[in-house]
């Protein structure tokens, strides 16, 4: 422990005693192993538990004394524990220092126990205030010393004189435990370490000459300008002064966007951050860490910048549009083959790379040229250079770069271009093939629910340049007798291939650049079993590497795969459904699984035994293992629409159903993950519903893996679209547990399915009760803060459904919500906006949280999100303005107070949108409540706008804008100006209507119209009365009451003409 804490955590600041842990992963995962290990040693080790410290670990504490239970004495301002050695106690915790002494490891246990939540917080400060535990526990004999460690030898000694030392043999198993959890410690933060990717000084280089090419004053450059603190250069690449180089700084940004004030960015090896700043009156900056840390320059950017990520699509677009007539041209540089179908940030990461790799391949030039151009990567530039040079040149120029080089780096280069043109060439093929195959309409119309495409790291393709291991040519070696020996050399080639450790990218490249993959690929079309499996083996565990899988699909690896899966040996079924859903992460790869009947097979493979059967022989445990395969296969092809189809015709769902009431969680999660993927589709949801699925979702919510748990949250997210689904949720006690994973904050992909279920589920009024009683508000809004934007759009979505509820209405406000939800609509997520305004409509129906609401400049907000583009958006703003503009105070003069939002709203009325029409009608007929904003709307030309929608078929929209034109008409000639603008004949055929509510707001828009003659003229022309008088008998007094006041007014005038006429 005291090794790893000096090697492996990570500590703020150098030196002894000074430095505190970083709350990094890497030290957080160090924190939950030393707190397992010490319930591990007081519940396994008792003799070991109970040894006494040599001195006692001592560190502030932040406990309360009210926290600490029977097992403790408390007076005023101490408490020790009951437990005692000779009279003193174990545990001690003085509450006016805060310092809490600890002499064993029980009682660390059990202290552990008492901090409950605050469990990582206590076991960090121990561990910063005891540097060197090991030598507080066992003593200073055993202190953590770099070099030779003689302790254990000590130790022995005193083991062999035990009857003078009878607790050396204890102390001896502690030493050893503790031994052995610094090693777990050191090899799993080693572990972590190496994936991490180091900044390296030319990286940062590159990307800020990148940027600053795209640098500028224009609309359509990423950013205004990029500058270095300091132009002076070291040797090694950087610009940080060398004591600060220590520390891993390379350099230190001035960064002005488009769209935030100046950024001041420090490069480190770690990665990326803000600093503090210049320091006033000094050239000197703040190089305190302020935010969080990124991995590269351009991942910080996107996230500090909207506008520079919408201008960096911009750019990659652009690029692509460049590249795409030298993609045909002989002349283009060698690499390895880029498909179609990748998207365009892939594209223009492939440039940022290529341009890397370009400026250490170029020989020194013989033409002068100006620095500048030299160093800055433009994209035509790069483009011209590439077109320019003939493919004999760039060999010449490879062929004199490369004369210092070993004979193995040659011979390595020369594979991995080889390779290269092997795969393009496949590539090229396939797609002829392809074109003959199946029709083009189809490949377009392939879709998936998530991405289409998985994202490729460039950066991962060898450099020619980089030091290899020895790994890499040993590997290379064994594939070539794997090329050339007999059966029995092949069958030994591959066991030595697997020897090898092919989780490691440098093993899965070695393999592809020789030539291996097409090696294994032939090997999959003999007839002999041992080579099959040995071939399918390493397939399955190289194809988890995104190049590896495309070009296993390239060379028709997928097709064998397939047919390999009608085979009798449940082995080698085994091994090509895992492979197949390894390589089926790309739309390619699946359309090519189910061209060539990938699909039937693979639900063929899910009819096994029953899962509850007892005693199940060794061929039916195989069945099952071939079925979760089998579900695992099918899991990665369900991302496309096509395929979900192709799963449900081949009679999936049964046996899908059949397979969720497993008792094994490997079973359940490829089973349950089918189906979530699969609930995007009305035909599943249905079929979950009917085939008494949601009763095992549900069941499994209370699963121990949290894996699954998120799996089945995602189905029922899915699935409760409907409502019958909704009510199944609660028949089933589902509500609870979707509840309690909630409060699990830590899994962001958990709490987005789990709020997104509660979300869905809270449609249905009957589970906002149950909601209320399960206390799921306070939680929601504690979640309001601090959470990824999937997280907050569900868990906006929830309270928005919730909101409906006056009572959920109040708790929001005693909560805090209001404040937060309010700070949300500043936010640029469109699915984030809609549910922020729906939730703010519903909170302001109630005249307290309004009041807030508009103390907070909501409504403001709320009328700015008018005019984004995204119709979602607009109208889910108009709806809520209704309920704001209803309870507020002093309505009329807050209206009028936002300049121009009246001839805003009112040019809404343009809309193509049928739901932004209706919500826009639904809040002119609030507004139009106050005469002097209803003379400023009829100035905007108001009448004419809505006459012209009075054509529409659609109920909803009849009704509010029926309702927009009864408010509208108490205004000065409004009532004329809809009768010559034609709206008032379309109005009584709404009377026609099967819906109340349209009848309700019609019969009131007739009644404000029946007060001019022509328009009573019209109304009886078009039958209007028959109509009216059916409507007199509802039971709806407002209905009652307008149709009666119309036809009064229609008799007034007909009596009127009457008497004319007899004078």
């Amino acid at each position: 422990m005291g090794i790893a804490l000096t090697r492996a955590a990570q500590w703020t600041a150098a030196g002894i005693g000074v430095g505190k842990l970083e709350f990094t992963p890497l030290n957080v995962s160090l924190l939950n192993s030393i707190i397992k290990f010490v319930e591990y040693v007081n519940s396994k080790q008792p003799q070991e538990a109970a040894l006494m410290f040599r001195e006692p670990l001592e560190w502030k504490s932040d406990l309360d004394i009210s926290a600490f239970g029977v097992d403790y004495q408390t007076s005023k301002n101490t408490v020790v524990s009951k437990e005692n050695i000779d009279g003193n106690p174990l545990m001690t915790f003085d509450a006016s220092t805060r310092v809490i002494k600890v002499f064993t490891f029980n009682q660390l246990a059990k202290l552990l126990e008492v901090a409950q939540k605050d469990k990582l917080k206590e076991t960090q400060a121990c561990l910063e205030a005891n540097r060197d535990p090991i030598a507080k526990i066992l003593g200073p004999s055993f202190a953590t010393v770099e070099g030779e460690d003689k302790s254990m030898l000590r130790l022995l000694e005193k083991v062999k004189k035990s009857d003078e030392e009878p607790e050396a043999e204890v102390q001896m198993k502690l030493f050893l435990l503790l031994q052995q959890l610094d090693m777990q410690l050191l090899n799993a933060s080693l572990q972590k370490i190496s994936q991490e990717v180091r900044l390296t000084p030319q990286a940062i280089k590159n990307d800020v000459q990148l940027l600053q090419s795209f640098s500028g004053e224009g609309e359509m450059t990423v950013l205004k300008s990029i500058n270095y603190t300091s132009e002076y250069e070291f040797s090694n690449g950087c610009r940080a002064p060398p004591w600060r180089q220590v520390y891993g700084d390379i350099c230190y940004l001035i960064i002005n966007t488009h769209d935030t004030d100046t950024l001041y960015v420090t490069c480190n090896t770690a990665g990326v951050y803000l600093n503090g700043g210049p320091i006033k009156d000094s050239e000197d900056i703040i190089y305190d860490r302020n935010g969080d840390i990124y991995k590269d320059l351009i991942t910080f950017l996107k996230e500090k910048s909207p506008t520079f990520a919408e201008n960096l699509t911009q750019v990659q677009q652009n690029f692509v549009i460049q590249k795409k007539p030298a993609a045909t041209r002989k002349t283009q540089k060698t690499e390895v083959p880029v498909n179609e179908e990748f998207d365009q940030s892939e594209k223009f990461n492939e440039y940022q790379e290529k341009n890397k790799f370009e400026r250490k391949k170029q020989p020194p030039k013989t033409k002068a040229r100006d620095t500048k151009k030299e160093e800055t990567p433009h994209v035509h530039k790069n483009l011209e250079s590439s077109n320019q040079l003939s493919s004999k040149e760039e060999k010449a120029q490879m062929k004199e770069q490369d004369t210092k080089k070993t004979k193995k780096d040659k011979e390595n280069v020369e594979n991995v271009k080889t390779k290269k043109y092997k795969c393009k060439a496949a590539q090229e093929k396939k797609n002829i093939l392809q074109g003959i195959v199946s029709d083009g309409s189809e490949e377009l119309s392939e879709s998936s629910t998530e991405s289409e495409e998985e994202p490729q790291d460039m950066s991962r393709q060898q450099e020619p340049n980089t030091d290899l291991p020895s790994e890499y040519w040993q590997i290379q070696k064994v594939v070539k007798y794997l090329k050339g020996g007999n059966q029995t050399a092949t069958v030994i080639a591959l066991c030595s291939m697997r020897d090898f450790n092919l989780t490691t990218e440098t093993s899965q490249l070695a393999i592809r650049d020789v030539g291996g993959l097409e090696v294994l690929i032939n090997l999959l079309d003999t007839e002999d079993t041992k080579c099959k499996v040995g071939s399918l083996k390493i397939l399955k565990e190289i194809s988890k590497n995104s190049q590896i899988r495309r070009c296993l699909a390239e060379l028709g690896g997928l097709q064998t795969m397939v047919k390999i899966l009608d085979s009798s040996n449940k082995d080698l079924k085994c091994l090509a459904a895992e492979t197949i859903a390894n390589i089926a992460k790309f739309r390619r790869a699946r359309q090519t699984v189910r061209l060539h009947g990938g699909i039937q097979r693979l639900v063929g493979l899910l009819d096994c035994v029953p899962m509850l059967s007892a005693n199940l022989s060794a061929e039916q445990e195989k069945d099952i293992e071939v079925a979760r395969c089998g579900a695992l296969a099918l899991w990665s092809c369900s991302k496309s629409k096509k395929n979900k189809d192709a799963i449900r015709k081949a009679g999936g769902i049964p046996l899908l159903a059949c397979l969720l009431k497993s008792p094994h969680e490997n079973m359940l999660i490829p089973v349950v993950g089918t189906l979530q993927e699969c609930a995007s589709e009305p035909s599943y949801r249905l079929a979950i519903r009917t085939e008494n699925m949601v009763k095992d979702l549900v069941r499994n919510l209370s699963s121990e893996s949290e894996e699954l748990q998120m799996h089945c949250a995602r189905a029922i997210f899915k699935c409760a679209e409907d409502e019958e689904t909704r009510n199944l949720v609660r028949t089933h006690f589902g509500l609870g547990p979707l509840v309690k994973l909630v409060d699990k904050s830590d899994n962001k992909e958990l709490l987005a399915a789990a709020t997104g279920a509660v979300w869905k589920c809270a449609i249905s009024m009957e589970n906002v009760e149950r909601f209320k009683h399960l206390k799921v508000v306070e939680t929601l809004i504690n979640l309001l803060v601090g959470q990824p934007e999937e997280v907050l759009i569900n868990v906006v979505g929830a309270l928005g459904q919730l909101a409906r509820d006056e009572f959920i209405r109040g708790a929001i406000r005693r909560s805090g919500g209001i404040d937060p939800l309010v700070n949300l609509l500043t936010g640029t997520n469109n699915a984030l906006l809609v549910n922020v305004t729906k939730a703010v409509g519903e909170c302001a129906v109630d005249a307290e949280n309004m009041s807030i609401i508009e103390s907070l400049d909501g409504v403001r907000l709320l009328w700015s999100l008018l005019k984004k583009q995204n119709p979602d958006i607009q109208a889910s703003a108009a709806w809520a303005l209704c309920p704001c503009i209803e309870n507020a105070k002093e309505a009329g003069e807050m209206v009028r107070s936002f300049v121009g939002g009246l001839e805003l709203i009112v040019n809404l009325l343009k809309s193509d949108d049928i739901e932004v029409l209706a919500s826009v009608c639904a809040a002119l007929a609030k507004i139009a409540m106050d005469e002097e904003n209803l003379a400023v709307m009829t100035d905007h030309g108001v009448v004419p706008m809505l006459s012209s929608l009075t054509y529409t078929k659609d109920d909803m929209l009849r009704e509010h804008l029926a309702d927009a034109i009864a408010c509208c008409c108490k205004w000065g000639n409004n009532r004329v100006a809809f009768g010559s603008t034609g709206a008032v004949a379309p109005l009584v055929h709404y009377l026609k209507s099967k819906n109340p509510f349209v009848h309700r707001a019609t019969a009131q828009a007739l009644y404000q119209l029946s007060f001019d003659p022509k328009n009573c003229i019209t109304m009886h022309e078009n039958g209007v009365v028959k109509l009216l008088l059916n409507l007199m008998e509802s039971t709806d007094e407002l209905l009652q009451e307008a149709a009666a006041g119309c036809i009064s007014n229609i008799r007034r005038l007909a009596l009127a003409n009457e008497k004319d006429r007899y004078k």
